[in-house]
């Protein structure tokens, strides 16, 4: 299941490194989580997770500072090699509030370390040794069914960002929640997580393939409500739903990740700005958005060229229609600005001022636009 074909070459070669050097402490370590769910779908995988057995703390300790390891989460006994990630088999049980707050214990016992894995897509083990996989909970039948199960409630409850996992796990692959994983993650409150726990898996879901899938479960599991407030109407849920299945495909791929929030803004009438400031987007959002017009339907000709003066209609993010696009690309104006022959030192030396200034080259830009329209078509 894990061989050089369907691995990033460099991860490959870092994998085998280490195998060799655990296969002189012991006879049990598993390639677990995301990296056999993904092989299985046919994904190329860039980074794995190692769990080991039968290797006490203090010499696993001592092997990770051999070989260069960095200590990710001591305390979980997680250490990072490049793009592999090697731990101990544990157990955890939540002691407190906070995503860190768990009592850890080091378990022998393959199961009930697959237990504390969030649904059973995550929870395959693969002997790197014996070349055998462990399937405890059904996990491979749910990735063939294309379903998102809870591996164990209880220890699911514990951690309530799994909530958001399973948005953007459904939006990554296509995949839909079982009914008893959905009734669970409906109760799950999300008040304890941090804003920037929240975007990492917002961010997640933004680039992802089957954005209506996303929003989707963002709307079944209550989670527009918990952390935006916000209550769809059954025709504003079903109009976003298909903008995502209709026109998914002409997103631009360099601007993927703004139309998520973009379209959920236009559609439902709501600032944008507040949605960035709930999530704690990184500063380029709050950027990339004031460069959009406050446009709500398709722009004619003349509004798609003032839009040009700013930035080229690639950039606009209501291009996802094909008519917006392809009327900009007749203009000339998808893939640069509209360009005028307006001289700002001309209106200077004419003797406009200050505040007069920026109205008269609005005022001769309208003019331009006019007669170039007009000239042209």
């Amino acid at each position: 299941m894990i061989t050089k074909n369907n691995i990033e070459k460099s991860t490959y070669k870092d994998f085998i490194y280490i195998k060799e050097i655990l296969s002189e402490y012991t006879k049990r370590a598993y390639v677990v989580g995301g990296a056999l769910r993904d092989t299985i779908l046919g994904i190329k995988v860039h980074d794995l997770d190692i769990e080991v057995y039968d290797i006490d703390i203090d010499k696993f300790s001592k092997i990770m500072q051999y070989i260069g390891a960095k200590g990710v989460g001591k305390s979980f006994f997680v250490y990072k090699y490049n793009n592999i990630d090697i731990s101990l088999a544990r157990i955890e049980k939540k002691s407190g509030k906070g995503h860190k707050a768990f009592e850890v214990r080091i378990t022998g016992n393959e199961k009930e370390a697959s237990r504390r894995r969030d649904f059973t897509m995550n929870a395959l083990m693969y002997h790197i040794y014996k070349k055998e996989l462990l399937d405890f909970w059904g996990g491979k039948k749910d990735i063939k069914n294309k379903i998102i199960k809870i591996v164990d409630t209880e220890s699911f409850k514990e951690d309530s960002l799994r909530v958001l996992r399973a948005v953007q796990f459904s939006a990554r692959f296509g995949f839909k929640c079982d009914k008893d994983s959905i009734c669970v993650m409906q109760e799950i409150k999300l008040d304890d997580l941090s804003k920037d726990r929240i975007f990492w898996e917002f961010e997640k879901l933004f680039q992802a393939k089957y954005l209506q899938f996303g929003f989707y479960y963002l709307v079944k599991l209550g989670i527009m409500k918990k952390l935006f407030d916000i209550d769809l109407k059954c025709e504003d849920f079903f109009k976003i739903c298909k903008v995502f299945i209709k026109y998914q495909f002409g997103f631009e791929k360099e601007f993927y990740r703004y139309y998520f929030l973009y379209i959920i803004s236009q559609i439902l009438n709501i600032d944008i700005f507040t949605l960035l400031q709930k999530l704690n987007t990184p500063k380029i959002y709050k950027k990339f958005y004031k460069l959009q017009p406050k446009l709500s339907l398709a722009p004619n000709d003349k509004e798609l060229l003032e839009i040009a003066l700013k930035i080229p209609v690639k950039m606009y993010l209501l291009n996802y229609i094909p008519a917006v696009k392809n009327r900009a690309k007749e203009l000339g104006i998808y893939y640069k600005k509209f360009k005028t022959d307006i001289n700002v030192k001309d209106i200077i030396k004419e003797g406009f001022k200050g505040a007069d200034i920026s109205k008269e080259i609005k005022k001769r830009e309208l003019k331009y636009i006019n007669n170039f329209l007009s000239s042209k078509f």
